[in-house]
């Protein structure tokens, strides 16, 4: 298992923004760029509802996805982000194995 998935939600806000990214729709409403489902949530988007600036928020999706739990892709200036549930789920296979 990796380290760096354990560090990555070790986080309150992490938690929450994985939480959140489950379904975009209901939680954030809408964005004006791309779709939730094809592109993912624009990074102004999460930043809106953390509430958190805008580096605070980059740092938080920085260590989620270099621990493999989200996508990026960038759009134009913008980057969006989703849960990679595939992952998560190979990740909590491996604990309830170790468990």
């Amino acid at each position: 298992m990796s380290e760096e998935v354990f560090r990555a939600l070790a986080s309150a806000t992490r938690l929450d923004i994985l939480h959140w990214l489950k379904d975009p729709a209901r939680n954030f409403g809408h964005q004006e760029i791309g779709d939730f489902d094809v592109e993912g949530v624009c990074v102004s988007v999460i930043q809106e509802r953390t509430g958190l600036s805008q580096p605070a928020v980059s740092a938080h999706l920085k260590i989620l996805y270099q621990a493999k739990l989200l996508t990026r892709q960038k759009i134009g200036h913008w980057h969006f982000y989703k849960r990679d549930d595939e992952e998560i789920k190979r990740f909590l296979d491996t604990l309830a194995e170790a468990l």
